[in-house]
């Protein structure tokens, strides 16, 4: 396929007169736009081989696919079912959204439960949130080797640093190369330095389930937040859905860290896309969703968000006046170098054909993976 006819997002600015060549679902060019062929000519061609569909796109936005790094289910499916069919129908709930890769991403459970991104069960239960405290525990060398068993298919681990044996832990999925990301945490700002220079390189949902300033004896000291913002390579995951987080601190977050320290993530549940007033399970913990976010039953806590990305990047542009590339990074490229997929999150040769279409209102019109269409609006 030539996909011409569109404004092509890179992370440095939108270009015009560009058109993307995809083969074998791969990016196999990117060049200046052709002159267009008439019908009758485009079938002869096709005839001999030697054409290619031209998808026109009608001046309309072309970015990567998104990537998110942290998203739990859809439309009342979770991902501890662990089942091909809930795995499917999150994946297509969120294609309409522009995603096109993303980490299935599991609550704290028993051990023999937990595969991709896992999200404890090595967390505070001091910042637990909507995670089960009874499957909280410390990272024992037996139980960090379970994981390690499955070190293929675990691309991401949320820990706390400051949890006894967290460091060494930190450091075996590093080696095994895991994406360490510290979170549901209630680390001084010495702890999370050392969880750092031990392979600790991202931070979880940022802002919310963390340690941040506070007093210790007559001295106020930093906590995982602000060794976050501070530190330039650390990378922050943000849901940027204008529930978890104001407008007033996604600015702050943007400001410290820059287009290319941020990750946008849905931290989507079970409730994404059920309607208003929907109740469902989030591993046994009774939820609902309402006013556009998903809660706990009793309305204590949040239990992740009801958003696609396209949602937070509607955010991100509109309420942060963040510019519509620096966004589109933060949704594609951050993270794609934050868990090391060097053929996703780019428009560039020999990049995966992962693509989204955007309206000028950025409305999600078409996703592509793999070259193959997989949502149309």
């Amino acid at each position: 396929m030539i996909f011409t006819n569109a404004r092509l997002i890179f992370p440095d600015g939108i270009r015009d007169g560009l058109e993307v060549v995809v083969e074998k679902g791969k990016i196999a060019a990117l060049r200046e736009r052709t002159p267009f062929r008439s019908p009758r000519r485009s079938a002869a061609r096709q005839a001999h081989g030697r054409s290619k569909e031209m998808v026109d796109l009608h001046g309309n936005y072309l970015a990567p696919g998104f990537i998110d790094l942290h998203v739990h289910g859809a439309l009342g499916r979770d991902t501890m079912e662990a089942s091909a069919e809930a795995f499917q129908a999150v994946c297509d709930y969120h294609a309409s959204g522009g995603t096109t890769s993303l980490l299935l991403t599991t609550a704290t459970a028993p051990m023999d439960k937990l595969v991709v991104h896992a999200e404890g069960p090595f967390i505070s239960k001091a910042k637990c949130g909507a995670q089960r405290a009874e499957f909280i525990q410390n990272p024992s060398r037996a139980s960090v080797q379970q994981l390690l068993d499955r070190a293929d298919v675990i691309k991401r681990i949320t820990i706390a640093p400051e949890l006894q044996g967290a460091l060494e832990a930190i450091e075996n999925f590093h080696i095994h190369g895991i994406s360490v990301s510290g979170g549901h945490s209630d680390a001084w700002d010495e702890e999370a330095r050392e969880g750092f220079a031990h392979g600790m390189h991202s931070v979880t949902h940022t802002f919310n389930c963390m340690s941040s300033a506070r007093r210790r004896g007559i001295y106020r000291v930093g906590g995982l937040l602000e060794f976050a913002l501070s530190e330039p390579r650390i990378s922050c995951e943000l849901i940027a859905d204008g529930h978890h987080v104001s407008a007033t601190l996604m600015k702050m977050l943007y400001r410290a860290k820059g287009s290319g320290g941020i990750c946008l993530v849905t931290d989507a549940t079970a409730g994404a896309g059920l309607p208003d007033k929907s109740q469902f399970s989030l591993f046994g913990r009774d939820c609902l969703v309402e006013g556009g976010v998903c809660l706990l039953a009793d309305r204590s806590a949040l239990a992740g968000s009801s958003s696609r990305m396209i949602d937070l990047l509607r955010t991100m542009v509109m309420e942060v006046n963040v510019p519509l590339h620096e966004a589109v990074m933060m949704a594609t490229e951050n993270p794609a170098h934050a868990i090391g997929l060097e053929a996703k999150g780019c428009l560039k040769v020999d990049a995966d054909a992962d693509l989204v279409v955007l309206s000028p209102e950025l409305e999600v019109l078409r996703t592509f993976s793999g070259g193959q269409e997989v949502f149309s609006l």
